[in-house]
């Protein structure tokens, strides 16, 4: 436990320090931040931050139907996997970063909805000797409590994101156990030791500071808590790479400008997939973080990749 927490103090230093030598550059008129990538375009920290906020004001209302045409609809069955990979059983207390619209809170409270719904029928098959009333009442109190009192908190730092996320909720009829909360993934709003599992899907290659937002997992999970990760990633195999690079650059940004009507957004989203850390690179900065127990799954020879790390 000691050194658990000479660890968090540790990362939650050289957070301090990095957002402080930000602030410092600023005030004295320089480049906030080193260069980055914001696609294959050089930037610095402030201007990635800012264009990449843009990109997801700009597509939000048009997200999720950018996916299932860019997907072909496997986006559904990748995020499937990673709430069975999940595993959540009811009073899991789950934080979804760059979330905003929706889809893994609303898979968390399907899968926990189910899994209560089948604690209650073991219950009943094994209290087969009471009465119709005693059943009933039984069955009455735990009906209002389908989640076991899960809940999920979707944290994003974009604000139309979550109008959508907030939007669809509310024609799909979640707010049960669901909670929608504006925030950075490199400095988190919550206190430290609060979450059973953190996930972040298709939102890590978008953050400007990975180091930070790692970190920051690490903080607000319980000890013995889980981070899961679902991101695009790199494709070993060199046939199915060269058909995949032929797709995501001639096609997508097509299909962004076609159905979108934002050409330049899609293309930085290619861009990004290229730019970012391979398998093995982001398990090392999972790893560096504080996660043990890290590792990964290929999905579609690599297209995605699932990977998982538990703080302990």
């Amino acid at each position: 436990m000691a050194a658990a927490r000479l660890w968090r103090c540790r990362c939650r230093c050289r957070a301090l320090l990095s957002r402080a030598a930000v602030a410092l550059r600023a005030r004295r008129g320089l480049a906030a931040g080193p260069e980055m990538h914001f696609g294959f375009q050089t930037v610095t920290e402030e201007e990635r931050r800012e264009k990449i906020y843009q990109v997801f004001e700009n597509v939000a209302t048009k997200y999720d139907v950018m996916n299932d045409s860019m997907t072909l609809g496997i986006h559904r069955v990748w995020k499937d996997i990673l709430l069975h990979k999940m595993n959540p059983c009811p009073g899991t207390l789950l934080l979804d970063v760059a979330g905003g619209t929706g889809d893994i809170a609303f898979r968390f409270i399907n899968y926990v909805r189910s899994v209560r719904q089948r604690q209650l029928q073991r219950k009943l098959k094994d209290h087969q000797n009471l009465s119709w009333q005693e059943i009933f009442e039984s069955y009455q109190k735990d009906k209002f409590n389908s989640l076991g009192d899960s809940q999920v908190v979707v944290c994003d730092i974009n604000r139309e994101m979550l109008k959508v996320g907030k939007q669809k909720a509310q024609h799909l009829g979640y707010s049960e156990g669901l909670s929608w909360v504006l925030g950075n993934a490199e400095e988190l709003p919550f206190d430290d030791d609060k979450f059973d599992v953190y996930t972040i899907a298709f939102g890590i290659r978008n953050v400007t500071r990975i180091d930070l937002a790692l970190q920051e997992a690490y903080r607000v999970l319980k000890p013995g808590g889980r981070f899961l990760c679902l991101e695009f990633s790199h494709v070993s195999n060199p046939l199915l790479s060269r058909l995949y690079d032929l797709y995501s650059f001639q096609v997508i940004p097509v299909l962004g400008e076609v159905i979108a009507g934002d050409w330049k957004s899609y293309q930085y989203l290619v861009e990004s997939i290229r730019q970012f850390p391979p398998q093995e690179e982001l398990k090392a900065m999972i790893e560096d973080a504080g996660f043990f127990k890290v590792d990964y799954e290929n999905l579609n020879f690599g297209i995605v990749a699932i990977h998982s790390g538990f703080k302990l």
